[in-house]
């Protein structure tokens, strides 16, 4: 039986530079830092909050079900956060008029703001999550994983 460590900070040998495993662990750390910079500024919003007010401002109204595939959250997910977004007045959906059952979704001018305020907080995890690397560096890393999430699957 292997010893047993209690150093969070050790990793085994097998894992050391695999690329899956340093993404995961950046993963992790990306993912607490959004989360401590919301907490702090986002007064009760998250990160999937902010991709459907980003989504929403850049390519217009949407469906609800267009709204979950563009920004890769479940639709059902989708549909509580919408909720959420519009008891703070931030979008507004309104039926289809060609579809009955469909509910469009716009931004308002709150959601704007908002959004504007929250791009503020994203910015500054970035520049926290991304500290130790240089200018250079930072555009290389943000390229790479750029041409790792468009790969053919």
């Amino acid at each position: 039986m292997p010893p047993q460590h209690r150093d969070t900070d050790r990793v085994p040998s097998r894992l050391e530079g695999r690329a899956t495993w340093l993404v995961s662990r950046a993963y992790a750390r990306s993912s607490g830092l959004l989360h401590a910079g919301f907490e702090a500024g986002g007064a009760g919003l998250r990160s999937y909050h902010y991709r459907l007010l980003a989504a929403l401002h850049e390519w217009g109204p949407a469906s609800q079900a267009q709204l979950g595939r563009q920004t890769g959250i479940d639709r059902s997910d989708v549909t509580a956060a919408l909720a959420e977004l519009e008891t703070r007045d931030l979008v507004e959906r309104s039926a289809d008029p060609d579809h009955g059952r469909r509910k469009i979704v716009t931004i308002t001018a709150a959601g704007a703001d908002r959004l504007r305020e929250l791009d503020r907080i994203v910015d500054g995890v970035q520049d926290d999550f991304l500290a130790p690397l240089t200018v250079a560096e930072r555009r290389r890393l943000v390229a790479l994983l750029s041409r790792l999430v468009d790969a053919p699957r």
